[in-house]
């Protein structure tokens, strides 16, 4: 990853972030079990944490080791991908079973918060 394509995955997923959570709100209140709404709500929120992360990722490269900072990303964009995503289907088809492969995304996020610290504990000293 590069600061670039940091910056336009993190705008996009911030963007569809929003709008994953207006329908929550908006669109599922009557559709869903009330379970299943706070599950869309923590996959919205994590999305959204994740988004301005890879902008956060992207700002502070100038001050990054550049092979973590691009591990930092990717990790980060998988681990939301997974994550949210695996909530959302799962909240959107009712199959339970999709829950059981959410920590994984979750672990690929801490791991991106510990490659974003590695890339600023090995950046150029400033």
């Amino acid at each position: 990853m590069n600061p670039r394509s940091l910056i336009l995955c993190g705008a996009l997923i911030l963007a569809l972030g929003v709008a994953a959570g207006a329908f929550g709100a908006h669109g599922l209140k009557r559709l869903v079990a009330p379970d299943l709404l706070d599950i869309w709500r923590t996959a919205a929120h994590y999305q959204l944490i994740h988004g301005a992360g890879l902008l956060l990722v992207a700002a502070l490269w100038p001050h990054l080791a550049t092979g973590p900072a691009a591990w930092a990303g990717g990790l980060m964009l998988a681990g939301l991908a997974v994550f949210s995503g695996s909530l959302y289907a799962l909240v959107l088809t009712d199959v339970r079973a999709l829950g059981a492969i959410t920590p994984i995304g979750g672990l690929m996020m801490i791991l991106s918060w510990l490659a974003l610290a590695w890339a600023a504990w090995r950046g150029p000293h400033v």
